[in-house]
């Protein structure tokens, strides 16, 4: 008889309010000290927020434009070679992308201060749906530097 192995996959449900999955990662992500019902209420009143800005638009919309606006084509990584150490840009996998778009857009958030979170979550989602604001810029930066650096895209690995 053979062992058989669970997956170490987690299993997540899409949200109660969009149905969506993406949903449900920013919010798993958005999350602190295990408080899910205090992150879903801040994500839905930013989502509420999103639609007083944008009348014509569905909130889910311009949410999934801000993540997909935010997410990075390439980066850098580092590489040791000899005694240096060199700045090699590389692709970024979709898998990636997501989670470095949503990390960033969170950061972005929480760097702000003096406002309650979900303000400063719709205001920088409806930044990054305009291209502007910190998440764009720390996007731009980042292919910035793989620009800067595609001299050493022959130590890519």
């Amino acid at each position: 008889m053979a062992l058989q192995y669970r997956s170490t996959e987690v299993f997540l449900r899409p949200d109660v309010r969009f149905k969506s999955m993406l949903v449900t990662k920013f919010i798993n992500n958005l999350m602190h000290e295990g408080k899910k019902s205090v992150a879903e209420k801040v994500f839905y009143q930013a989502m509420d927020l999103l639609v007083e800005r944008f009348e014509d638009k569905e909130p889910l919309e311009v949410f999934e434009a801000a993540i997909g606006n935010v997410k990075p084509l390439v980066e850098v990584k580092s590489k040791r070679v000899g005694g240096a150490t060199y700045q090699v840009p590389r692709e970024v996998s979709r898998k990636r992308q997501l989670s470095l778009s949503i990390r960033w857009i969170l950061a972005a958030v929480r760097s702000k201060k003096g406002k309650a979170t979900y303000l400063k979550l719709a205001d920088e989602l409806s930044d990054a749906y305009k291209k502007q604001g910190v998440s764009i810029t720390k996007k731009e930066n980042t292919h910035k530097m793989a620009e800067a650096n595609k001299a050493f895209a022959h130590f890519a690995w």
